[in-house]
């Protein structure tokens, strides 16, 4: 090897190393040699060389792809040579023969999606996750408040009044001296007081779904409930599917432009739902004064009988609960009515029925106590129902217009289910 050899091989080069695509040999040249020198016994080509690390950069990425071997009978032609990437049409010619999943790290699993990624522990902590859904694009959000184990979480609820049981005997006393002097003046001025107790009944259960985020048509429910009581008066209960027919459509008619505001479902459901509660159940308070049900006249002795039997439930719960009670009747609807003062309030419509009643003359003891059991049992009910109502659209008491009391649907609660019950006892046990 000559001195220029030596030179050549043993003179550092700031250089990468030269592969040809015609041989196997490696050879490691210097900058400045490598430029003027071509030797043919070491197959080196100057077109074949990298530019020299002085030069510009030309922006080409070299990767080594496999090509095919010149010549076929060399035995280490199988094995393809690695070769750099020269042109536009290698990056084409090779393209297949490169698979970029070698540059890949972990192996993902088979289930996994390319939009999906595991984050850190740490990191996964520290997001929030909710699973409340998301409103559809085009789909109303509810206004009413979701329901959660606590119906009165985050309720704008209203603060009850002071129960002051000498305040609500002297109120329960002058509305029951009012009532029955009502009832001395007749059919006609029954009927315009239960319109009126039941408008006002509806406005208060209203206003309490107005409290809880929905939308009633408020002034239509209480038209309807009116009108119920007057079509019914007249005509009997076929008149109460016309109105509840009517007070559907209008209730189309009455949503149809009220826009993308207001849920219009959980509006017009709230509607009817009072309508059917107070207006349907407290028509039956009609059909006892309603002329063509009760020839003999003695409907109003009836309907009055009901109403002696509810206030009598009402007070004996409230009073024998209040001294007594210690195991609340349903916990979750209502703590403060109790397994006693229920017991205690069938024990006086009891007394009331066999002794109270039988002082009005269409009234026998048999009939008074058959009565009394049936609504100690449905009075109770309506309670709770009004409770359950209260409950979940997150109010206390619905209104404050009886002083020790609540609202006026707090003391006809129970009665709505007496009514119908009363009702339906006098025509199967023929009275009247």
């Amino acid at each position: 090897m000559s001195d220029d050899d030596d030179n050549l091989i043993n003179e550092p080069t700031s250089q990468m190393p030269v592969v040809s695509p015609t041989d196997s040999r490696v050879t490691i040249t210097g900058a400045d040699i490598a430029a003027d020198v071509y030797d043919e016994t070491l197959l080196i080509d100057p077109a074949t060389l990298l530019p020299h690390w002085t030069d510009a950069p030309t922006g080409q990425v070299p990767i080594v792809v496999a090509r095919e071997a010149a010549d076929s009978d060399d035995p280490w032609s199988a094995i393809p040579a690695p070769a750099w990437r020269e042109g536009e049409a290698d990056w084409v010619a090779h393209e297949d023969q490169f698979d970029t999943s070698i540059l890949a790290g972990e192996v993902r699993e088979d289930t996994a999606r390319p939009w999906e990624f595991a984050l850190p522990d740490e990191v996964a902590d520290e997001e929030v996750v909710t699973d409340a859904p998301r409103p559809e694009p085009d789909r109303i959000a509810r206004t009413r408040r979701s329901i959660t184990s606590n119906p009165l979480a985050g309720r704008a609820v209203r603060q009850s009044n002071d129960r002051n049981f000498g305040r609500a005997t002297l109120t329960g006393v002058a509305l029951a001296a009012a009532v029955s002097a009502v009832f001395l003046l007749g059919a006609k001025p029954v009927l315009v007081m239960v319109l009126l107790v039941l408008s006002l009944a509806g406005a208060e259960a209203y206003a309490g779904f107005r409290a809880a985020g929905a939308h009633p048509a408020t002034v239509l429910g209480i038209v309807a409930i009116l009108t119920l009581g007057v079509a019914v008066y007249n005509k009997g209960l076929g008149s109460v599917g016309a109105i509840s027919v009517l007070l559907v459509i209008f209730g189309f008619i009455w949503y149809l432009n009220a826009g993308r505001a207001v849920d219009v479902l959980d509006g017009l459901g709230a509607t009817m739902f009072v309508f059917a509660w107070i207006g349907i159940f407290g028509a039956y308070a009609i059909l006892f004064v309603a002329p063509h049900n009760f020839v003999s006249g003695h409907g109003l002795s009836y309907l009055f009988g009901a109403m002696v039997l509810t206030v009598a439930n009402d007070s004996g719960a409230f009073a024998i609960g209040r001294q007594y009670g210690k195991r609340p009747l349903n916990k979750l609807l209502s703590p403060s009515k109790t397994i006693e003062g229920t017991l205690g309030g069938t024990l006086v419509t009891l007394i009331a029925g066999g002794l109270f009643l039988p002082l009005m003359s269409v009234w026998t003891r048999t009939a008074g106590l058959e009565a009394a059991v049936a609504l100690s049992i449905v009075v109770p009910l309506g309670d709770l129902f009004e409770s359950m109502v209260k409950r979940t659209i997150g109010v206390k008491d619905l209104g404050r217009i009886l002083p020790g009391h609540g609202g006026l649907l707090d003391r006809i609660d129970g009665l709505l289910f007496a009514l119908p019950t009363m009702y339906y006892f006098c025509h199967i046990f023929k009275l009247g």
